[in-house]
């Protein structure tokens, strides 16, 4: 990953809701009724946010039905935990 594909994935996190969604989808997948059912926001929202987090690759969606079921990507979430893991490890950087 490059630095303009950690951009969008930070980028997609900048937004309290879709963190909110992002910590929901820890636990596994959940159907879009479910995130709506923990949320204040409407449906249309709801698909906005889902295509931030899809666009940025953090977040898979597949269709079951009438419904979208969303869960983590968790090639994404290795290849970001990596991109920490390395910033921690620097000898450059301040104790």
């Amino acid at each position: 990953m490059n630095y303009a594909d950690y951009a969008v994935v930070f980028r997609a996190l900048s937004d309290e809701t879709r963190l909110k969604i992002t910590e929901m989808l820890v636990g596994g997948e959940l159907c879009a009724c479910k995130i709506l059912e923990s949320l204040s926001i409407t449906q249309p929202t709801l698909s906005y946010h889902m295509k931030i987090l899809c666009d940025s690759g953090l977040v898979k969606g597949r269709r079951d039905g009438a419904w979208m079921r969303y869960s983590l990507s968790r090639n994404k979430i290795a290849l970001l935990t990596k991109f920490f893991m390395t910033m921690n490890h620097r000898s450059d950087l301040p104790k």
